[in-house]
């Protein structure tokens, strides 16, 4: 993995899940000296993902499906992930 850890995840996401729209933001100035946090930051992220993928899955399976295919970045330091995952009849 090279780059950004924000980069590294928009660039898994999109390869895996074809999104139709694809946010990741980085929030780890927010927890700054909570549990998890670095300096460096790259700790917690929040994701709004639009996908075909998603379709026929519950909310607990997206989420597992999306924290599948970023086990890499949680073994690189991610500590937290807030993920809003949507069908493109869901809005998006």
């Amino acid at each position: 993995m090279t780059g950004t850890l924000k980069d590294w995840i928009a660039g898994r996401l999109g390869a895996e899940l074809a999104p139709t729209a694809l946010e990741v933001i980085d929030e780890s100035h927010l927890h700054a000296g909570h549990s998890g946090a670095r300096p460096e930051g790259e700790t917690h992220f929040r994701l709004d993902v639009v996908s075909a993928a998603f379709e026929g899955k519950s909310r607990v399976e997206r989420h597992r499906l999306v924290n599948g295919l970023l086990d890499d970045a949680f073994k690189r330091g991610l500590h937290a992930l807030a993920v809003r995952a949507r069908t493109p009849g869901e809005g998006g």
